[in-house]
């Protein structure tokens, strides 16, 4: 395809439609309305269904029914609205049923500044919803990952069974950069196969792998669903032996796979002491300290994540065991940053946080240096 300039929420529309989404339900809300009406002018052309709803509750219900009946589906939100999604975000994932969640985040909480940018729902991405329950978040840091990143949310969605969160934010999803994509054609796209008969399918048995195929309604196969403790078929149980194998097999499915879901990018000076690690807008900040600190000859570590959740212990870890200093900026008040004292101790760890909605600048991020 042509070079095009390109916004971030263009460009995960755009992935959408490349990785196979044919249903998107939605609520307009800044700063991501322009992912659905891309999707509301484009999905129609390749077959597929757009629908504004109510509110986003129903938008959350939505998706899920969709996918049970075997579309690739979406929503896209923000702040409030990511609140409302929280209770069918949960349903999602106590089902196993595949969808993603794009929240471009913007500044809170309640209202706050529509049109600001924050990195304030990092938290409220794996812990929103009540009780434990597997969730994958991805933070894109330019427009072409943006793209890149909803094709891997809806591959990870499909292939773990799980609902997937890609967490922008509102710079990343409103600013334009020349983005070349790709042939949608040569793109992969995982789609479950189910080669068991429907007499002795279980859409929620204990695999190996930790995940089961799921089949959609409508071709033969039968079972149910139900937000409460259940067994193989999905019937409702008290029982203990079929409660605690599925626990643990929903709450393990991730760690089986982290090779696949752990996405980041390491640039790493041999004698460093000093690392900055970040994610989404504010990687593009550090990136440019970086630059800076390196022409003035300082040795400086980089870890950039891409994948937020599941936290990237084992990366994490072995980064604290490089340097004497982490360096973490985030346009919040510390939220990925309590991830990482967790991992390193809290002495190791730097903050540079600001949550205002303006940018962590790479003055901050140099000051912290030497503070």
């Amino acid at each position: 395809m042509a070079v095009k300039l390109m916004q971030g929420n263009d460009a995960i529309g755009w992935g959408a439609i490349a990785a196979g989404c044919r249903f998107y339900a939605g609520y307009p809300i800044t700063p991501s309305t322009e992912v659905a009406e891309i999707l509301s002018r484009e999905l129609p052309k390749v077959g597929g269904k757009f629908i504004q709803m109510e509110d986003e509750i129903a938008s959350m219900a939505a998706i899920i029914g969709a996918r049970v009946g075997g579309l690739k589906s979406m929503t896209a939100t923000s702040g409030p609205g990511f609140s409302l999604m929280q209770e069918n975000i949960g349903y999602a994932a106590m089902t196993e049923i595949p969808c993603v969640v794009v929240n471009v985040q913007r500044l809170g909480p309640s209202t706050g500044q529509p049109t600001a940018a924050s990195q304030g729902d990092v938290m409220q991405a794996r812990w929103g919803t009540h009780g434990d329950h597997p969730i994958i978040a991805l933070s894109p840091i330019s427009v072409r990952q943006s793209f890149d990143l909803t094709v891997k949310a809806f591959d990870m969605s499909e292939k773990y069974r799980t609902p997937v969160i890609l967490l922008a934010d509102e710079i990343v999803g409103h600013m334009r950069e020349p983005v070349e994509l790709p042939d949608f054609k040569t793109i992969k796209i995982f789609e479950h196969k189910v080669i068991e008969s429907p007499a002795t399918y279980k859409a929620f048995r204990n695999t190996p792998d930790g995940v089961p195929p799921l089949a959609p309604f409508g071709v033969g196969y039968r079972y149910h669903i139900t937000g409460l403790f259940h067994d193989e078929v999905g019937f409702p149980t008290q029982r203990l032996d079929e409660i605690d194998p599925w626990l643990e097999r929903l709450n393990t499915k991730l760690e089986k796979h982290m090779d696949d879901i752990a996405l980041f990018e390491e640039d790493y000076q041999a004698g460093a002491k000093v690392a900055f690690l970040s994610y989404g807008a504010s990687a593009r900040t550090a990136r440019h300290a970086l630059k800076l600190a390196r022409a003035q000859g300082k040795k400086v570590d980089m870890l950039t994540l891409f994948t937020i959740w599941p936290f990237l212990e084992k990366q994490v870890e072995a980064l604290g065991e490089r340097v004497d200093r982490i360096i973490v900026p985030e346009m919040n008040l510390g939220q990925l940053a309590y991830e990482v004292e967790r991992m390193v101790g809290r002495k190791k760890v730097k903050r540079v946080v600001r949550a205002n909605g303006e940018m962590v600048t790479p003055q901050m991020v140099l000051d912290a240096m030497e503070g």
